[in-house]
């Protein structure tokens, strides 16, 4: 009987240390074709095209594939780009403490750790914005961060990159709100690292799960600066990167103005320079990354010319805090995250405003790859785009439900205050919109 037990114990082991093996040999070989695919030199910056087809989550919520056509640029504009952040040396990514630090995380935590709390990032501007200028006499701005088991040193350098490269006068305060994380770094050790900003950083912490939308609510009612600008918790901000922003705002205080999102690579952490994109979406109210018109490069200020963007990516972006309130801030009956940026999109055009990307102003994002079946935050994303379109798209509604037929009979929730909003603000109709803002849309009904 001992004997049976024995070899019943000994082919188990043997069995899981085999399994354990293909796992890892399995994910080794993945890293590993990809790092071979990936092309060096100038072309490396073109596979951001490819980057941002995978599916991605992007400021801390869903974005479903994309759709994403680029030209290849002359030769001379790329070589602008040519030069890229080499980050820390490789990594062996067959380790378990690399897989336990990606699933944790969605990023290389081991090379995270080992870049530290700061570091310097390339100037990925275009050399045109190196000749603007700003006045010094220029709106403060409260920085809101929304942070839930944020990697400590990704989330320590969003704030050293945004104390280093701000000028100190136009930076009220940088807000943290931390929705209720579980992780012991992200305690005591924490409040211990912040007394190195002397009282610059405010830190509040939800006393229950919030969610993104609600948790950037409670972090803009403790804002005493004169521009919001939102930030996800894995971000670093490059040179420069504020003053076009509050300028712009300062020129028209009903003007919403993003960064151009230069994104972080979550194997290497690489920080890679961005074309000139705008936000988009399609019928299924997907996020999307669009190419830019070549129009719009035209003149004087060539490719640092604001962009009109039809929808923002929804993590990163400033606006007059006045007029957040004014527009009726997010929906906070919409649930965790997903969709708050289209449904801000849509009512800022709708309702008088404008939104643009800034292309002289630069922010890097780590671009986590998307994990599957996340019922929680499929739910939620559901719930939210029902609240959006029951409010906002009017007759092209049908667009949606001809695409998701099976949400018609779906709970929204009230949606009564938000339409009263939308009355009170004297906001134009969907038909508008797709007639001034984003005619695209309507031209590719039929195939999306």
């Amino acid at each position: 009987m001992r004997g049976v037990i024995f070899q019943c114990l000994f082919y188990g082991s043997l069995t899981f240390g085999i399994w354990t093996a293909l796992l890892y040999i399995y994910i080794h070989h993945n890293h590993v074709s990809n790092l071979e695919k990936k092309p060096q030199g100038p072309a490396l910056i073109w596979s951001l095209g490819k980057k941002l087809q995978q599916q991605i989550i992007h400021d801390d919520k869903l974005i479903p594939r994309s759709r994403v056509r680029f030209e290849r640029p002359d030769e001379d504009e790329t070589a602008e780009y040519q030069t890229f952040l080499k980050s820390g040396k490789d990594s062996n990514y067959s380790k378990p403490e690399y897989i336990a630090g990606f699933l944790k995380y969605g990023f290389n935590a081991i090379l995270s750790e080992s870049l530290g709390s700061e570091r310097d990032v390339p100037d990925t501007r275009n050399k045109m914005c190196l000749q603007k200028h700003y006045p010094a006499n220029l709106p403060t701005a409260s920085v809101v961060i929304c942070f839930h088991n944020e990697e400590f040193n990704a989330l320590f350098r969003t704030m050293s990159s945004v104390i280093n490269l701000t000028p100190q006068h136009i930076l009220e305060e940088i807000i943290l709100v931390d929705d209720m994380s579980n992780f012991d770094d992200l305690k005591e050790k924490l409040d211990h690292r912040l007394e190195i900003f002397r009282g610059k950083i405010k830190l509040i912490r939800n006393k229950k799960k919030e969610g993104l939308i609600r948790s950037r609510l409670i972090g803009a009612s403790r804002a005493s600066g004169d521009v919001l600008v939102f930030l996800d918790s894995h971000c670093e901000v490059n040179h420069v990167w504020l003053q076009p922003l509050l300028h712009a705002i300062a020129k028209d205080p009903k003007m919403v103005v993003c960064p151009l999102i230069d994104p972080i690579d979550y194997e290497t952490l690489e920080y890679r320079p961005s074309p000139v994109i705008r936000g988009a979406f399609n019928w299924h109210l997907e996020f999307k990354w669009d190419n830019v018109f070549s129009y719009e490069m035209d003149g004087p200020e060539g490719p640092t010319r604001p962009i009109r963007s039809p929808a923002m990516a929804g993590g990163i972006f400033a606006i007059n805090r006045h007029y957040f309130n004014e527009i009726g801030q997010y929906d906070r009956d919409m649930e965790l995250w997903g969709t708050e940026n289209l449904e801000l999109s849509l009512r800022i055009w709708m309702c008088g405003g404008k939104l643009f990307i800034l292309p002289c102003s630069r922010v890097g994002h780590v671009n986590k790859p998307h994990f599957p079946n996340q019922p929680g935050l499929v739910k939620a994303v559901t719930y939210n785009n029902l609240r959006l379109v029951h409010v906002w798209l009017d007759e092209y509604k049908e667009q949606f439900f001809l695409r998701r037929p099976g949400l018609k009979s779906v709970a929204y929730g009230n949606i009564s205050e938000r339409v009263e909003l939308r009355k009170r603000l004297g906001c134009k109709s969907f038909q508008w919109y797709l007639e001034n803002v984003f005619p695209e849309l309507e031209t590719s009904k039929g195939s999306q």
